[in-house]
């Protein structure tokens, strides 16, 4: 499959997943030009993608026809402001940031056709969860050919941009509250006298027959729990919960517009 040009502002780990992604599929681009001002981040991404095309500015990738903007909320606003004069109004901006609005990106370019996604870490695996919203100058036929490649990458939704902050919480962040505890799962495997690929395989296999039961045996989340009934954990559970509702809820409350 190949399509038009692509440009990233920003070369870390969101544009990693996301070429990895295109990669995955074979997807070429014309041409695919990053501007990254850190220097190890840019020779990581080109040692994993040799097309790509560092560029010395914001200038080139905003030029391009398709524009990821990969910068964290507090840089959105300079970012869009140095690149105010290059977008032409053909050009699609697509920024992955929570908090930033369409409303206010539109102020600062002259673009009109904006996007805003907030993609998932596992669509390094074609497996991504990544809702998505379009401003109202895209057409169905636009929005048509954008969800196809968007899809390359896995499962993709158009939504209200008013709940691009909960998908950010509840979907594109989840791994992250649980990779440590799983990794941590197959060290204490490893100390039971397990190999390492006999724990990653172990851990691996229950987990995921475990989010079957929980979610497909129609039993009540309850009647799951209570399958188990000895729990290591249980003193814990109540100071668990109260870490996860006072973080997530707390940072949901910072992220939104």
């Amino acid at each position: 499959m190949e399509t038009g040009t692509l440009g990233f502002i920003g070369g870390g780990r969101i544009t990693r997943i996301i070429l990895q992604a295109f990669k995955n599929k074979n997807v070429e681009f014309e041409s695919v030009r990053v501007f990254e001002p850190d220097a190890e981040a840019s020779a990581r991404l080109v040692q994993q993608f040799p097309d790509v095309e560092i560029a010395e500015s914001n200038k080139a990738p905003a030029e391009q026809d398709i524009v990821f903007l990969a910068v964290h909320p507090p840089v959105i606003m300079d970012t869009l402001r140095e690149i105010s004069s290059v977008p032409e109004g053909n050009s699609i901006v697509i920024s992955l940031a929570p908090k930033i609005t369409m409303e206010k990106i539109s102020r600062q370019i002259s673009s009109r056709k904006i996007i805003r996604m907030i993609p998932n870490a596992t669509s390094f695996i074609n497996r991504g969860y990544n809702p998505v919203c379009f401003s109202d100058s895209f057409s169905r036929e636009d929005k048509k050919s954008l969800m196809k490649l968007f899809r390359i990458m896995g499962k993709t939704k158009e939504i209200d941009e008013k709940e691009l902050e909960a998908y950010a919480i509840v979907s594109a962040m989840l791994p992250t509250y649980f990779w440590f505890q799983w990794k941590k799962m197959e060290d204490i495997a490893m100390k039971t006298g397990f190999t390492e690929d006999e724990s990653r395989k172990i851990i691996r296999d229950t987990l995921t027959r475990t989010i079957k039961l929980y979610y497909q045996s129609g039993l009540s989340p309850d009647e799951v729990i209570d399958l188990i009934p000895v729990k290591p954990l249980g003193d814990k559970e109540e100071e668990i919960e109260e870490i996860f509702e006072s973080k997530l809820l707390g940072l949901y409350e910072k992220i939104k517009p």
